[in-house]
């Protein structure tokens, strides 16, 4: 046996050996209280979605004769979705269209302004950097409802509210995304591996872009999830700034079904209300699943080292 086939046998017995130790000292230990904890979290959290299913499969009649936990006497989910996306000539069509569009520019803006000034604060050193961090931990510490009359005051002098630059524009300004961006580059990025780009003879872009970024692409997912979901759900900013139906996300306007029934000679479609919430709800669990992994690598990045 060559030489350098001796010591490859060798390393991989070590590396075995370590992951057996490891395996043995941080194996985990079963607790029973952590599992009657952790299952009461679990059906405390599955609970209102089995119940909007249930729900959402009922008849008008059924809502409120039938037991909220059990299924009534017709299936009428797939009737209702169908009258859900064709009620008022298709307007949940234009909600769920005008929501890809909010969450699409305003998330996926949030996203990307996050990851250049993180890794611009993080990697770079420049006059008022303090300043800046400073600003940014304020702007966290605030909630957004606070801004939200000022904004659309704002808006209003300038002539842009009803419009959907007026959720648009708000929604790319994430101070809790750039703070996350911000500390996961620091760790993320090892500055020799910047040096060692620019001694090739890579640009800045080209070292950001080539070198960096992948290295930032658990934090970005995490970032994402986090713009995503609260654009998703964002109702209070789109509530005051928008008049005109037509542009109004599907939280605001399964809301404005919501009330028809409060109102004079309104009709009262609780049916459609509860099978609307359902396929609001399904593209955001769609994403969690999908990106889970990346965001659950995200989270743990940095903890664990070989």
């Amino acid at each position: 046996m060559s030489t350098t086939a001796l010591v490859t046998l060798r390393t991989r017995a070590t590396r075995t050996q370590r992951r057996s130790r490891l395996g043995t000292i941080d194996k985990p230990r079963r607790s029973l209280l952590l599992t009657i904890l952790t299952g009461i979290v679990l059906v405390y959290s599955l609970i209102p979605l089995v119940w909007l299913f249930i729900n959402a499969s009922k008849t008008q009649s059924d809502l409120f004769s039938t037991f909220g936990l059990w299924f009534g006497g017709e299936f009428a989910l797939f009737d209702n979705i169908g009258r859900a996306v064709s009620y008022d000539d298709g307007i949940f069509l234009r909600w769920f269209a005008n929501t890809l569009l909010y969450v699409g520019v305003g998330a996926g803006g949030a996203t990307l302004l996050a990851i250049l000034g993180g890794y611009a604060l993080a990697k770079f050193d420049f006059p008022g950097r303090k300043v800046v961090f400073a600003v940014v931990i304020g702007a966290v510490a605030v909630p957004p409802t606070a801004l939200a009359v000022p904004t659309f005051l704002m808006f209003s002098e300038m002539g842009i509210t009803n419009t959907p630059w007026s959720v648009l524009i708000p929604s790319l300004i994430s101070p809790f995304g750039l703070y996350l961006m911000w500390t996961f580059a620091s760790e993320a990025i090892p500055a020799e591996l910047m040096e060692a780009a620019r001694i090739d003879g890579a640009s800045e872009f080209r070292t950001f872009w080539q070198v960096c970024m992948p290295l930032l692409a658990p934090g970005t997912i995490t970032v994402l999830l986090f713009t995503m979901v609260a654009t998703w759900n964002n109702y209070f900013l789109p509530l005051i700034m928008l008049r005109n139906a037509d542009w109004y996300p599907l939280i605001l306007g399964l809301n404005q079904w919501n009330a028809q029934a409060a109102t004079a000679g309104g009709e009262a479609i609780f049916d459609l209300v509860l099978t609307g919430s359902l396929l609001t709800i399904v593209p955001l669990i769609v994403a969690f699943l999908f990106m889970q992994r990346f965001w659950q690598s995200g989270l743990a990045a940095g903890s664990v080292k070989e």
